[in-house]
Parts: structure tokens; C-alpha cells; sequence
């Protein structure tokens, strides 16, 4: 029952915020009592906190999953990206920034663990690519790495980026190709035009 609390919880979270989401919300949902809740997470916080955390971990196995197959590391960012857009369901509440906003503490203990499995991905992608030739070998991977994890976070801030003006895909879209082309060779760039090519084409079928 636990899990199926949790699951459910985070699926009303991502489609209507951390914030919006009642206790009583969670009970319509499933069904059941808000008590039979309570019996599992004593507040709301706890099970913000449990879900978040079995989202996380849900996202880096299938991060794992993409990296393992071994893709041209520049394939690789953008399948990466298309994949944690759909497991936050293309982040239309803005989780992140409602987390930072209501439930600081959560988001700081999220945060820190997110950035050591971010900086793993990251580094790896960075390493294979250099090897590979699509990205310039004198980049410092250290710097690269925490600038992109640092970018990653700062497009979820809607006083910087409001979402009249910036569509969360179209932000990570920006992001993700500004990144590349910082860091590519010219065999690497041509990697990376194609694939713009493909995904404008697509976007407009």
C-alpha cells in the first residue's frame, strides 16, 4: 500500500505541483481513507520527500539503461534529455522550482544527491566524447560538468525564466544545444546540426 500511496502521490504531484496536491487529493485518487495514508507518512512532507527520492532513483536506472547501450555521446545527451522530460511529464507544474520555493529543506537534501549522480553522467559523457573525437580535448571536465549541472538547475527558476516567455522544453532545448556546441569539435558539430535538423523537422510534422 505504501508504494501504491507513493506512486500515486507522485503522479498528482507532477501533474498539479507539490503545492496544489492535498493529502485528501491523494485518498480521492485511490480510493481510500486519508487515515490509511497517515498510516504510512505521518505529514505531507514525508511523502513529498519519498516520492521525490523514488523519482530520482527511477530516472538515473533508465539514465544507466541509456547510457549502456553506448551511444555517440551527443546522441546520447539528447535521448537523455527526451527521456527526463517524459518521466517528469515535461515538467508542466515545474516540480523543481515548487520544491525550492515550499519545501526548501527537501530540495537542498534532493539537490546534493542529484548533483552526485548528474556529475557521474555527466563526466562519463564528457570522457567518451572527448575519446571519440565529437567533443574538443582541451575542455576541463570538472568545470564542464558543474557548469552544466549549475545550467540544469538555474532554467528551472521561473523568476529568471518565466514561463510566459520560456517553455520548459524549449528551455532545455536552448540549454542543451548552447552546451554542445560550447564543447564539440567540427566532427562533433556536425553530429549535433543533424540532429537539430531531424528534431525541427519532426517538431513541425
Amino acid at each position: 500500500m505504501k508504494e501504491a500511496i507513493q506512486t500515486t502521490a507522485t503522479n498528482l504531484f507532477l501533474k498539479l505541483g507539490f503545492k496544489s496536491v492535498t493529502m485528501d487529493d491523494i485518498a480521492e485518487e485511490m480510493g481510500i481513507s486519508k487515515k490509511t495514508i497517515y498510516a504510512h507518512y505521518s505529514n505531507k512532507s514525508m511523502l513529498i520527500e519519498g516520492s521525490v527520492w523514488q523519482l530520482m532513483e527511477e530516472i538515473n536506472t533508465g539514465i544507466k539503461s541509456l547510457r549502456a547501450k553506448k551511444l555517440n555521446p551527443i546522441v546520447e545527451n539528447f535521448e537523455v534529455k527526451v527521456y527526463v522530460q517524459r518521466m517528469l511529464k515535461n515538467e508542466k507544474t515545474s516540480p523543481q522550482f515548487q520544491l525550492k520555493k515550499y519545501y526548501p529543506k527537501i530540495y537542498n537534501t534532493i539537490r546534493n544527491k542529484k548533483f552526485e549522480i548528474a556529475q557521474h553522467s555527466i563526466i562519463e559523457n564528457l570522457e567518451r566524447g572527448i575519446k571519440s573525437g565529437h567533443y574538443r580535448p582541451n575542455i576541463s571536465i570538472s568545470f564542464v560538468s558543474r557548469l552544466y549541472f549549475a545550467s540544469l538547475l538555474a532554467i528551472k527558476d521561473k523568476n529568471l525564466f518565466p514561463e510566459e516567455e520560456y517553455s520548459n522544453n524549449k528551455l532545455m532545448d536552448y540549454l542543451l544545444e548552447y552546451h554542445l556546441k560550447a564543447i564539440c569539435t567540427p566532427k562533433g558539430l556536425k553530429v549535433l546540426e543533424d540532429l537539430l535538423i531531424k528534431n525541427k523537422e519532426k517538431n513541425e510534422i
